[in-house]
């Protein structure tokens, strides 16, 4: 959509017609003004009535002269000319170059442009793409941004509907934030930070102070095994966990997990069904899809200690799932991923993706073979802190 400035109407001017106020006369006489204007009042003045005569006598001859010249004119018929459409009003044009980062410029053409968030989400729905009330606030404010190719896709919409140029928007998109669904609350021995894996997310370390979250690096993750089950809908919704742990130090007793929904809704997943373990004290933020939760383990551990825990999430319903990923924030022995999909909708291409910290690109790619259980998975060894995942395309 371009962007299109209204025009402003020059005032017209008739042709052939003298303006009034250079040839009239004073309304009084004018006072001279030094010796010059003395000498022309002098040479020019008259008596009155004499005056009035020579006034009458050239009125008569130039009425004379106009009516001999309007006679020899022929009159010439007006020509009649078509009326002019009315313009359609045209929406105020967004900022030419707005500063800032993604958040300010999505911010600030909003506002120009007039438009609720309600009424947007409306106009991306029209257009296929479905972005939640709440998902848009929070990009306008800088708490999440874009980085599914639905969301990204919803951008180019936004950059039509709010007037902007090209790619003014994405140009302005950082690196993608991390998709794992787990994480500690940082920093492990040779891991990452909280703020590494969940960028945005300002929200969580108050969380994290909230639950007073045992400090990173209390238990080793040994072994991780995800099952993720796609329905006949092709989207997401259950993730099945195992995770085999080692205590560094005596005394732990409790493990916090951190899962967050897709964007496009705004309800946060679920923990049910929780094996070795119990579930503790759980913190939601339904306006950011976030779930921290606590898990109090069977008993408490001591240096070199070992458990198991297992459980599963629900997944909200944020349409057709085209990928599955994890982040991790410390180094992992052994990572087993397993996507499971209904035979009713199997994906006709699949592939698996390896991605260091904070890339933008893939580090790595390779396909795989969906078999007859209509599933796929990868397998690592001494994963290092980044990301390993999942993508499949449906046509």
């Amino acid at each position: 959509m371009g962007s299109q400035q209204p025009q402003h109407a020059g005032r017209l001017r008739l042709v052939g017609q003298r303006e009034h106020g250079g040839d009239r006369p004073p309304a009084g006489p004018a006072a001279p003004a030094g010796p010059q204007a003395a000498v022309r009042n002098s040479a020019s003045s008259i008596s009155a009535p004499a005056a009035q005569a020579a006034v009458t006598a050239q009125a008569a001859v130039a009425a004379t002269a106009t009516a001999a010249a309007a006679a020899a004119v022929p009159v010439v018929p007006a020509i009649p000319v078509a009326p002019v459409a009315p313009v359609a009003p045209v929406a105020p044009a967004a900022p030419a170059s707005p500063q800032g980062g993604f958040a300010e410029v999505l911010n600030a053409a909003i506002e120009h442009s007039g438009l609720s968030l309600d009424r947007i989400r409306a106009a991306l729905a029209k257009q296929g793409v479905r972005v939640s009330v709440t998902t848009l606030s929070y990009w306008r404010r800088g708490r999440s941004q874009p980085e599914r190719a639905t969301s990204l896709r919803a951008v180019h919409l936004l950059e039509e509907l709010l007037g902007l140029r090209h790619a003014a928007l994405t140009a302005l998109l950082g690196p993608p934030r991390p998709r794992g669904r787990w994480v500690t609350q940082g920093p492990a021995p040779d891991g990452l930070r909280v703020e590494q894996v969940w960028p945005g997310q300002t929200e969580l370390g108050e969380v994290f102070a909230e639950l007073d979250a045992p400090p990173a690096g209390q238990l080793e993750r040994q072994s991780i095994h995800d099952a993720y089950y796609v329905d006949a809908s092709r989207r997401g919704h259950l993730l099945r966990m195992r995770q085999v742990v080692r205590a560094t130090v005596d005394g732990v007793t409790r493990h916090v997990v951190v899962h967050k929904s897709d964007e496009g809704t705004d309800t946060c997943p679920e923990i049910t069904n929780v094996r070795h373990a119990r579930l503790g004290r759980v913190r939601r933020r339904p306006e950011s899809g976030l779930l921290v939760a606590e898990l109090l383990l069977d008993r408490p551990l001591a240096l070199g200690d070992s458990t198991v825990l297992e459980y599963e999430v629900q997944i909200p319903d944020a349409g057709p799932t085209a990928d599955y990923g994890r982040y991790f924030a410390a180094p992992v022995r052994e990572y087993v991923l397993q996507v499971h999909f209904d035979p009713a909708a199997v994906p006709v291409q699949c592939e698996r993706f390896d991605r260091t910290p904070g890339a933008e690109t893939d580090r790595h790619r390779e396909p795989l073979w969906i078999g007859a259980s209509a599933s796929a998975h990868v397998l690592t060894a001494d994963q290092q802190p980044g990301q390993v995942g999942i993508r499949w395309q449906w046509e």
